[in-house]
């Protein structure tokens, strides 16, 4: 199982995000939410803060490229296997930071990779 942090995670549950957590979940998936507002979803703490959690297998992205430079460190930090970078959320600046640093950025969607297996 791959431990996912999601970033943009949020409490409504007609967000992609919330989709995404609730999906991960389901398929066994360990999460951990880190949102830009306080609140819970599907029994998990948002958290606002940048903690250094430990064997983060995979960052997912729900955050516009705009607010993403104040994330850079933070996911580099961590050092995932790699970073999805949903549908919006595509940086290539970013991208290029991730390959600099040997995490693969992938473009794609969460949902659909768990959906046809390739997660």
């Amino acid at each position: 199982m791959k431990r996912t942090l999601i970033i943009g995670a949020t409490s409504n549950p007609s967000r992609y995000a919330y989709l995404a957590a609730q999906k991960l979940r389901n398929y066994g998936h360990p999460i951990i939410l880190v949102g830009r507002k306080k609140g819970s979803a599907l029994g998990e703490e948002i958290h606002l803060e940048k903690t250094n959690w430990e064997d983060v297998d995979t960052v997912t992205l729900y955050i516009n490229p705009s607010h993403q430079p104040e994330y850079y460190d933070y996911i580099v930090s961590l050092n995932p296997k790699r970073v999805i970078f949903n549908p919006g959320t595509e940086n290539p600046d970013f991208k290029n930071i991730l390959l600099a640093k040997n995490i693969i950025p992938i473009e794609g969607c969460t949902l659909v990779m768990l959906s046809i297996g390739q997660y």
